[in-house]
């Protein structure tokens, strides 16, 4: 079988073939080089500094007269594994372990569900529908500092949010929104709802403006209602990328920082120690860079499993997909 291109001669389908896998390898590394690049010398670099740290009981104190690598070494002592050891048996590292996933989980879930019902209002086109994009996708756009300072005047005891349930309840609220150690974390989580929810939006935006008409227009002559269509067509078609936005959405709120930093700085007490707050105390506050070291590749660890398993989930619901809606439909002999 031949194609005919442009200029008017005949290409074979085997050449065009090869042609345009040759292109997709070429944008392949045109996309993976920079990514490569970055990994040669930055990211590779700071891993096996990570990794002569964790090894290596190190000390800033220790460090003599001598500069570049030699004072590393001269404050450094061979200790192994030890530290992974300890790693594993530190009952605040595992508590902090348990708040980033409290945290991530009940993040995630807010952001999707609010993202996604403002999807389903908005993709529709209507009239001014750009303003209101523009309102959703703000919050997204706001430096994350300047939301943890703005969230503490506002949800200070005698600040504007008190201020305005006192007025609607007709009583004095002074509920301590920040400083009670039973709801930090949940007020910490509301507000990373309000900043994260436009990115959820957008994407569930672009999953619902993707979906083939086809289908949904076929339901509808069929005489399925609105609903109907929804559960039985939309929902399932969109499964990939509702799985996509949670993965995604979940792997930024188990690295979330600025804003409990700007707050409570992990306070009140340890209420608010998330992973990242732990490891930056430890490294930073108590300059025990070796165990902060051991605790980042411990968590470098946990998320690669964590970015896998979406990953394996992900794929599962795109040959689902396949296998329900493109599959060729069988010959009869």
């Amino acid at each position: 079988m031949t194609a005919e291109n442009t200029l008017g001669r005949n290409i074979p389908e085997s050449g065009r073939a090869a042609s345009r896998a040759l292109g997709i390898k070429r944008f392949k590394w045109t996309v993976l080089t920079p990514f490569l690049l970055l990994m040669a010398f930055i990211l590779v670099p700071a891993l096996l500094g990570q990794g002569f740290f964790s090894l290596f009981q190190f000390s800033i104190f220790s460090m003599g007269d001598d500069t570049g690598w030699r004072s590393y070494l001269n404050a450094s002592e061979w200790i192994g594994l030890e530290l992974f050891i300890e790693v594993f048996r530190d009952e605040r590292f595992g508590a902090a372990i348990i708040r980033s996933l409290l945290f991530a989980t009940g993040s995630t879930l807010g952001c999707f569900i609010f993202g996604f019902g403002l999807a389903l209002l908005m993709y529709r086109p209507f009239r001014g529908q750009g303003l209101y994009y523009i309102f959703f996708i703000l919050p997204m756009l706001t430096v994350p500092i300047v939301i943890a300072y703005t969230g503490e005047m506002i949800l200070y005891q005698n600040g504007p949010l008190n201020d305005i349930l006192s007025r609607l309840s007709g009583m004095r609220v002074e509920a301590q929104f920040l400083y009670k150690k039973e709801i930090a974390l949940t007020t910490i989580m509301f507000l990373e709802i309000w900043n994260w929810t436009p990115f959820s939006f957008i994407i569930m935006m672009a999953g619902l403006a993707a979906l083939p008409k086809e289908p949904q227009e076929a339901a509808s002559i069929l005489g399925a209602n609105k609903w109907r269509i929804f559960w039985e067509i939309q929902l399932p078609l969109l499964r990939p990328v509702i799985m996509l936005a949670l993965i995604l959405r979940f792997l930024e709120a188990m690295a979330e920082f600025p804003k409990t930093w700007g707050l409570l700085q992990g306070g009140p007490g340890s209420a608010t120690e998330t992973v990242p707050i732990y490891i930056f105390i430890t490294t930073w506050q108590y300059f025990d860079i070796s165990y902060g070291a051991a605790l980042s590749y411990v968590v470098l660890v946990m998320m690669v499993a964590i970015v896998l398993t979406g990953i394996y989930f992900l794929q599962r619901e795109k040959k689902n997909l396949d296998a329900m809606y493109f599959s060729k439909p069988q010959e009869s002999e």
